[in-house]
This record gives structure tokens, sequence and C-alpha cells, in this order.
């Protein structure tokens, strides 16, 4: 059964329509007086790291946004492994708070993975910067301009999720990301932050198939971005089932 991380960056998302059951579930200590926007997220991936140090065999993480990929990859390291990284996101998530006109957080952590900002998060966490050229980017299509420059510039190598086969993977144990906003929303309704023209339900799976053939999988995650009870919770069960068994 997956770990469940219950939240939006702090938020506790209550009475949320989870595609799978979780039999443990993270819970964020509380934050003292006057503390920083990181420190309730470095305490809350603290755990989630802690949690899947102590895993054996493939990790299964339910999440309600990207940032949990922080602690998940940080626990991989503490168990020994060197993890690469495929993506599946229609966001490119490789924004930094100099170039976010929003300043929304959880459009940066692979950037943050890839080493930017590291006294926020992966210092406190003990992460090991992943390596550009063992990150890949599937899906990817709604991006902002400064993110398009990053990328152009940058070793991490895009595709579609038609296009990824064995051969594009990175070498190594793979932490797998589902942002499932990479799904298009004419397949997944009530998407927070849907981007058209994208693949369909069928591709996606087909794809995160070929990624869990190799049986290198070391860790997988759901990114839940959806408005509750709007459907997408109940359309991805049976996807969920697989992908986390």
């Amino acid at each position: 059964m997956p770990l469940l991380v219950p939240y939006h960056l702090d938020e506790h998302l209550a009475d949320f329509d989870w595609p799978a059951e979780a039999t443990r579930t993270v819970t964020r200590p509380e934050s003292p007086p006057g503390a920083t926007t990181w420190e309730p997220l470095r305490a809350l991936y603290e755990q989630v790291a802690s949690a899947v140090a102590q895993e054996t065999g493939r990790t299964a993480v339910v999440a309600g946004d990207c940032m949990a990929s922080l602690g998940i990859v940080a626990g991989l390291q503490r168990r020994g492994l060197d993890p690469s990284v495929v993506w599946f996101d229609a966001h490119g998530d490789v924004q930094t708070l100099e170039t976010s006109t929003s300043g929304y957080l959880a459009g940066m952590p692979l950037r943050m993975l890839a080493g930017y900002g590291r006294p926020y998060l992966a210092d406190p966490l003990g992460l090991r910067t992943v390596r550009e050229s063992r990150i890949r980017l599937v899906g990817a299509r709604d991006l902002d301009p400064p993110e398009v420059t990053y990328l152009a510039n940058s070793e991490i190598r895009r595709c579609t999720v038609e296009d990824l086969d064995e051969a594009q993977l990175p070498d190594g144990p793979i932490y797998l990301h589902l942002d499932v906003d990479v799904i298009d929303p004419g397949d997944l309704p009530g998407l927070t932050f849907p981007a058209n023209d994208g693949p369909s339900l069928t591709a996606v799976r087909s794809a995160l198939r070929r990624v869990l053939a190799t049986g290198r999988t070391a860790a997988v995650c759901i990114a839940c971005n959806w408005h509750r009870h709007r459907g997408a919770g109940t359309i991805l069960r049976e996807l969920a089932s697989e992908l986390l068994a």
C-alpha cells in the first residue's frame, strides 16, 4: 500500500478523493510561531524522507503536489541509492524564486532536484543534487519563457509520452514521478492546472508501463493536482492500482 502525503505544500488536504487507499500517512509536525515559509516544508519532507528510507523494494507514494519528490529522492539516497528521475508533467517545474511571476513553490521542484536553492530544502534534507543528464522530462508542453530558456541550455532531456522508450531512459535506479496533469484534460476532468493538447490516459499508461518494465523503478509517486470530487480520483483508480502495486 502506498505512503500518503496528504498536503498541498503545507496545506492539509482533508476530504480529498485520493486514487488509492494508504495504510501509512505522513503527518506534518506543528510549526513554531513565526516559522518561515520553508520550515513547515522542511519538517514535512523530512518525514517523507525518513519513511522512504525505511522501505525495501519499490516505494509507492501518493501526494498532493510535486514538492514531495524532494523528500522521496532524499529518502532513496539515504537508502544508499543514486536515483535518476523520469518526470511526467505537463509543466516544466523548473521555475525559481527569481524567475517565477507567481512565486508558486510547486512550480520549482524539478529545478530544486537539479540543484537550485539548496539552502531552502536540499541541504536540510541531506538531498544530493541529481545531475541534469540523469533527468528526463516527459510530456511537458505548458512552459513559461524562463523555463524554455533554462531547458534549452540544460542537460535535461525532453520527450513526448508517446516517444518515451527504454533507450531514452537514464541509467541506474529510477524515481518515476507522475503529475497527473500530463494527461489531456479531455480524459481527466477537474485538473488544477489543465494543459490542452496532451496525451491520452491510455498513452500515459502505456509509457508508464514501459518504465516499470525495466525493473529499475525504485520509487513511484502520483502527484494529485485536481479539484476535489470532480471525477479524477475515480478515473485514476485503475491506473493507480497498477502503478503503485
